[in-house]
């Protein structure tokens, strides 16, 4: 995919969230000073478009403090939000590396049912081999049938050998196979599915304790990763599971998928400003090639309606 086609699709994925920007931030102008009223309009469009409370109030601050008093016109507004959106997500923008030595690199993969993180882990592995690396896949979420079909299904388009078990099986003793057999044959990166239900956090917080101590044993550093993958339709109620996973599973890193237009991508920087966790990829649709890096400018860009 070449990167103007990403950069439309990209503005296709954020168009609910840019359109509904836009048209704030050009009912705003109208006064064409940058005044408290100005600003208090600017705030209040930035937190209707899902950038939450916090990064609003930033944002608005930066405006104030660099251009209070001064005339400016819609672009410039557009320009000056985009500069203080990507001053948010500059710092969140962490690629996810293969570096663990020895190998694999272990990343599990969290999430609810539904949030796209089958496909996620799909997406990634061919990420990774594109990379040269060698890939493998656990299906180490036993607690849905279809969850393992699904990912043998994936397994089998991207070419990547793939540890399971059985419907209902222990999580910690496929993990166990995979790291043992990823360790046997060198490679680089396994890709662990966990279980995406909330229902009973008690329950998947032990099946995941589990699973690290398992992990402990074979390979100290492991899990290397624990990626979260957030469904950007969900808006602000992606926030209250990056709340929750964090405490239950120890989150180090999101990916946020389903960017399709009707998304409310706003929340990527909310989440950036009130967590600060390393945002790896983002991804706009349902092919391999649909996820990529976090590019933080342009998001910031397409955002704000100036990219």
């Amino acid at each position: 995919m070449s990167e103007t086609s990403w950069s439309e699709r990209l503005f296709g994925g954020f168009r609910k969230t840019s359109d509904r920007l836009s048209e704030n931030l050009t009912g705003v102008v109208g006064t064409a000073k940058l005044d408290d009223a100005t600003l208090d309009d600017v705030e209040d469009a930035l937190i209707v478009s899902d950038l939450g409370p916090s990064a609003a109030a930033r944002i608005r601050a930066k405006l104030a403090e660099k251009r209070f008093g001064l005339s400016i016109t819609e672009r410039e507004l557009k320009e000056a939000v985009a500069e203080e959106i990507a001053a948010i997500l500059r710092p969140v923008a962490v690629p996810l590396e293969v570096t663990a030595f020895p190998r694999p690199q272990v990343i599990l993969v969290i999430g609810v049912n539904g949030s796209g993180k089958t496909t996620t882990i799909a997406k990634l592995g061919h990420w990774f081999q594109e990379e040269d690396y060698e890939v493998m896949l656990a299906a180490g979420d036993t607690f849905r049938a279809a969850a393992i079909g699904q990912l043998k299904i994936w397994a089998d388009r991207i070419g990547a050998p793939i540890v399971t078990g059985p419907e209902g099986g222990d999580p910690a003793s496929i993990v166990f196979d995979a790291v043992k057999k990823a360790t046997e044959i060198g490679t680089d990166a396994l890709i662990v599915d966990t279980a995406g239900r909330l229902q009973n956090k008690r329950e998947l917080m032990d099946e995941l304790a589990k699973i690290r101590k398992v992990l402990g044993r074979l390979n100290p550093e492991a899990p290397h990763d624990v990626v979260l993958v957030l469904d950007a339709t969900n808006g602000q109620n992606a926030l209250s599971q990056i709340e929750i996973f964090k405490e239950v599973a120890g989150v180090t890193g999101l990916i946020m998928t389903k960017l399709d237009g009707t998304a409310r991508g706003g929340v990527l920087v909310a989440a950036a400003e009130q967590y600060g966790l390393p945002i790896h990829a983002i991804g706009v649709g349902e092919t391999l090639d649909d996820l990529r890096p976090f590019d933080p400018d342009l998001v910031a860009r397409v955002i704000a309606g100036v990219a």
